[in-house]
């Protein structure tokens, strides 16, 4: 009996310590995916997206748009921005690339007349970084 408590007790620390580990890889593997959605972002928006996410507070379009794991992005107004990297068209039209997203972001009443979008006069260099912050966005 006391042979077969010591049996199920090493058995539940070896399952402790192996959920452990395989809880480690999985945080581990999270960082490195999130690392390089950030690097990819940059290159290929030429921004920076950890600025682009403290503009994207700033110019409050969390007021309009929900995203998750974001501070005060719960708008219902605008589309949910979960995944706006992986689509197709953005601002209901244009083809989704950097050029086209920052387009979108810093003059949406010129590429689409009376969009709910309001022009809040996005900056160039503001503009590129919360274009490489929601590309960052791609699930």
């Amino acid at each position: 009996m006391l042979r077969s408590l010591s049996t199920s007790a090493f058995l539940a620390i070896l399952a402790g310590i192996l959920f452990a580990i395989a809880l480690i890889a999985i945080v581990y593997e999270y960082a490195e995916q999130r690392t390089r959605l950030r690097i990819h972002a940059a290159a290929e928006t030429g921004g920076d997206p950890r600025r682009g996410e403290a503009m994207f507070i700033q110019y409050g379009c969390g007021s309009c748009h929900a995203l998750r794991n974001v501070r005060e992005a719960t708008g219902m107004v605008g589309p949910p921005l979960d995944g706006v990297a992986l689509r197709v068209i953005i601002g209901g039209h244009l083809a989704n690339n950097p050029a086209n997203m920052q387009k979108w972001i810093r003059d949406p009443q010129h590429v689409s007349p009376g969009t709910a979008m309001p022009d809040l006069h996005v900056g160039e260099g503001d503009a590129r970084d919360i274009t490489a912050f929601l590309y960052t966005r791609a699930k």
